[in-house]
């Protein structure tokens, strides 16, 4: 029997799925051909309430730092807005759409009652930041996670090395464990705690699920057991119930493989999207996760960079090792049938947009605009005309936390070599060569490990920039291959959505016909190579000093500026 389902039983013309793709700051809708992955129509629907890190929009009430929440309407408002628009764009007939995927950032989860609802759309609750969605980036239950880190580590509790010995504070169980401390009525009266992947699924059909990677990664899911009632009564006795919330009601089918079909969509959602009401809807999924297969690769060893406004690291591999400092280890987490693997840097694309926005004095944008550049384009360009170490600099790319292999988001950037004569463009330089380093820890604590590295592919918005990818490949010692796609978490989310209409018979065969790669390769240069070597020793030094060593000047400095801020506050 044929991989390829669909297309050799239909009669009446080709066949389309569409990928939803929620961001940091915006959903993006694709249409794509069932057939050959062909990308015909897509559309960006901006979140109109971005990133809530400042104060709350119903009442102006200013959060704390490492703050970092959404409002679940937004998401709502992707699928009214941009899947309409992007089928308008393809120009094909809604009727032939057999299938929705979704994709979201991760860690983002928020408190819903029983029904789906969000907690924060009930009137009585719109001032309580803890009402609303917590973001991946959402690093205030850094405290949390030290507390269940040390009891796991203390009780010898078996999932803890499967999550390279941390837990991290973007995880569902710091962020919950911070709300029950912090607003122990909302958690109370939260009969869900639930990741928006699974959550915008429960929209589109009416039926709640779960899927195997949020719960995996995020929701310590391992060989089918959570942590026990135990353990969560030993952190608080108030928690014990928390598996509760993370589950389904007993008796309702589990945790739902990638690729699975989750329901039909509803007459409500059809509505809102413009598609048949009926068609198969995808279980949730990862935007990095979901992105694998557009990038072909799903085999073991090849792993995939998903760059963006932070980057996320996945890799298959054919056997389960414990890889310290790794975000997880799941059977079935990134494809059916082999053990997959993530790592993360919070800050990537954030960090080189935190510098460009703020770290950049009025000449530079003057010389920007009149030679009709961006910023970020000015700085890449005279970046690249320097030598390898030119700069005198090296940083620490800590600027939004550590996620792998330190796992510590109280952790802050650093950078070093600093002079009267230095520019912006080196800082910028610096900066670009700090995140470079940080995947090839990641890299090197994979093969370490035992997790074999055999290819090195990127995907994600940052893809573009040709000098960033020469650096890493530099920096890696390794070939940097690249994703076809502009749109790859949509496109993998799409492509999960045909195996779940029934066009293809697994991930893997729909990634072989939908999938593909950009035939560039960025090959690294052994004297840049070379020079890059005595940068990236330094950096391990100032890697294990500040994070791994007695110092602890990040964490002090973390605490002074949490206490002039409160003092602030308070002030009348």
């Amino acid at each position: 029997m044929s991989d390829h389902i669909a297309e050799d039983d239909a009669d009446d013309g080709p066949r389309y799925v569409v990928g939803v793709d929620f961001g940091t700051l915006s959903g993006r809708a694709l249409v794509v051909r069932v057939a050959d992955g062909a990308e015909l129509g897509t559309a960006v629907h901006p979140y109109r309430h971005g990133v809530i890190d400042r104060v709350l929009p119903s009442s102006g009430r200013e959060l704390p730092p490492d703050w970092a929440l959404q409002d679940p309407e937004d998401y709502r408002e992707v699928l009214r807005n941009a899947v309409p628009a992007a089928v308008a764009e393809a120009g094909i007939d809604p009727a032939l759409v057999i299938g929705v995927g979704t994709d979201f950032t991760a860690c983002t989860v928020l408190p819903a009652l029983a029904d789906g609802t969000p907690l924060c759309e009930q009137a009585r609750h719109r001032d309580r930041p803890h009402a609303y969605p917590k973001l991946w980036r959402h690093h205030a239950a850094q405290p949390q996670a030290d507390r269940i880190n040390a009891l796991a580590e203390k009780r010898g509790e078996p999932w803890l090395p499967r999550y390279g010995g941390r837990i991290s504070a973007e995880w569902e169980y710091a962020k919950a464990l911070q709300l029950l401390d912090e607003d122990p009525e909302l958690y109370h009266l939260a009969d869900r705690w639930i990741e928006a992947a699974d959550w915008i699924t429960w929209q589109l059909t009416g039926v709640e699920t779960r899927n195997a990677c949020t719960a995996g990664y995020k929701g310590i899911l391992q060989d089918g057991a959570r942590p026990s009632a135990e353990f969560l009564a030993a952190l608080d006795p108030a928690f014990a119930d928390f598996g509760a919330k993370l589950d389904l009601a007993p008796g309702e089918p589990g945790v739902s493989p990638l690729g699975a079909r989750a329901g039909s969509l509803t007459a409500r959602a059809a509505a809102w999207t413009g598609l048949p009401e009926g068609i198969a809807v995808c279980v949730g999924n990862v935007d990095a996760h979901v992105t694998a297969p557009a990038a072909q690769a799903v085999e073991p060893g090849r792993l995939v960079a998903v760059m963006g406004t932070s980057t996320c690291h996945v890799v298959s591999a054919e056997r389960r090792v414990e890889v310290a400092g790794m975000c997880g280890v799941v059977d079935g987490g990134i494809v059916a049938g082999l053990w997959g693997y993530e790592a993360g840097q919070s800050g990537v694309g954030d960090l080189f947009a935190w510098f460009a926005d703020h770290g950049v004095p009025p000449y530079v944008h003057a010389e920007a605009a009149e030679r009709g550049l961006t910023v970020h384009e000015l700085l890449t360009e005279q970046a690249a005309a320097q030598p390898v170490g030119a700069h005198g600099l090296v940083a620490l790319d800590w600027h939004s936390g550590n996620r792998s292999i330190l796992v510590d988001h109280h952790l802050s950037g650093v950078v070093v070599g600093l002079t009267l004569g230095t520019r912006p463009h080196e800082i910028y330089r610096a900066l670009l060569e700090a995140t470079a380093f940080g995947t090839r820890v990641i890299v090197e604590a994979l093969e370490a490990g035992g997790v074999p590295v055999t290819e090195f592919v990127v995907a994600g918005g940052l893809l573009r920039n040709a000098f960033l990818m020469q650096l890493y490949a530099d920096v890696l010692r390794r070939p940097i291959g690249l994703i076809a796609s502009a749109q790859g978490p949509a496109l993998g989310a799409a492509i999960h959505a045909a195996v779940a209409a029934g066009a293809y018979a697994d991930v893997p065969s729909a990634a072989r016909e939908m999938g593909g790669r950009d035939a560039r390769v960025y090959h690294p240069d052994p004297g840049r190579a070379a020079a890059y070597d005595a940068l990236y020793a330094e950096y391990l030094r100032l890697h294990d000093h500040f994070g791994r060593g007695a110092d602890g000047t990040l964490h002090r400095l973390r605490e002074i500026r949490l206490t002039a801020t409160a003092q602030r506050t308070e002030e009348p």
